[in-house]
């Protein structure tokens, strides 16, 4: 257990507020967030069946045949995590990238790690564009009865500078060098067809279900067609993940609703832009940009202005979004935490004022 230190964090944190301020069962049900919860359930039984079909090694083979530096390479995974987050929302798309680049990893010298850290960058950029996607600004979107362009059109300036900001670090911090392969490693994984398309259907119906609002109904099909069909798969699932972020939802959801938390926000004037950007960027980083979001919501009079400080708030501690643990869970590369933070908070300190001013300027 010593890897799941985030989870017994966690764990330990939601207990002891639970003794400190304790609340009817309703309100853990609320904060414990079912449908994300059950919704993650389903892609990560789809991605893992997925990956055990080995059709994403061969799909890794198929890009690096037409790979040549690792720039261009790094460039064109980050476009392709960036412009799925805006389609299939930021989680998915890294279910879908962060695998294919831990396989092209291992059959060539493309740094995993440094690309990891860029995609988690890149689906809080990108997503931030669409107003499908993340959950915040999906929420925020309805709240301001903006239409579909017209949302896009508010948010265009800060995602701009964000994606330009992902892409010069992607440039700058990749090596300079041609793709080298290793061989022996290509085209030698064993692969069960009629898993990865079963698999690739359960994960697009998995998300279809979630943009309805039926996570829980999907993820208890997938969970009942695996247990017959892929035993395999659903042991080698990622359990322990789902605890953690059951524990993240119990014990951040409670936070945010302490009555000092509340009282504090009492005092702030959020009719003030600057006072909703800089709130909403600490609170994401404290409590991470879903829940800050849902804090705020009532509270902040401009729903673009809230959306654009916590898109900024999902850079930064590996809490500002869920993306981000997903995408180090997904790698499970030494030291990820680390360089994520080496990387991200520098990232948030420049991206915060040049979103600011964009937005201000050009919104």
């Amino acid at each position: 257990m010593r890897d799941e230190w985030l989870l017994l964090l966690f764990a330990v944190f939601a207990g002891v507020l639970a003794l400190l301020d304790p609340r009817p069962p309703a309100d853990y049900q609320r904060w414990l967030q079912w449908p994300t919860l059950t919704g993650l359930a389903g892609l990560l039984l789809a991605i893992q069946g997925i990956r055990d079909s080995g059709l994403v090694q061969h799909a890794a083979a198929a890009v690096m045949a037409r790979a040549h530096s690792l720039r261009g390479l790094g460039l064109g995974l980050v476009a392709a995590t960036a412009v799925l987050s805006m389609v299939l929302t930021n989680d998915v798309s890294l279910f879908l990238v962060v695998p294919l680049t831990l396989a092209i990893g291992t059959m060539s010298n493309l740094p995993v790690l440094r690309m990891v850290v860029l995609e988690a960058l890149a689906v809080n950029a990108g997503s931030a564009l669409s107003p499908i996607g993340n959950p915040q600004n999906l929420l925020l979107w309805q709240h301001s009865a903006l239409g579909f362009a017209q949302f896009v059109a508010a948010m265009l300036p800060a995602a701009a500078v964000m994606l330009t900001m992902v892409a010069l670090l992607t440039v700058f911090w990749l090596p300079r060098g041609r793709v080298a392969l290793t061989t022996d490693r290509l085209d030698r994984t064993p692969t069960s067809v009629r898993l990865g398309m079963c698999s690739a259907l359960a994960l697009a119906g998995m998300v279809v279900l979630m943009e309805h609002g039926h996570a829980p109904l999907g993820a208890a099909v997938l969970l009942m067609l695996f247990a017959l069909g892929a035993r395999a798969s659903l042991r080698r699932m990622d359990w322990l993940l789902l605890l953690t972020f059951a524990a993240i939802f119990l014990g951040l959801g409670h936070f945010a609703e302490l009555p000092w938390v509340r009282g504090a926000l009492q005092t702030m004037d959020f009719n003030q832009p600057l006072t909703v950007y800089l709130g909403a960027i600490v609170a994401s980083q404290v409590i991470s940009n879903v829940p800050a979001t849902v804090l705020l919501l009532d509270r902040a009079p401009d729903a673009v202005a809230l959306a654009v400080a916590v898109n900024v708030g999902g850079f930064g501690l590996v809490t500002g979004s869920l993306a981000n643990l997903i995408a180090l869970r997904l790698a499970r590369q030494p030291h990820g935490l680390r360089l994520l933070h080496a990387v991200s908070i520098p990232f948030l300190l420049v991206a915060a004022p040049l979103v600011y001013l964009a937005w201000r300027w050009l919104g």
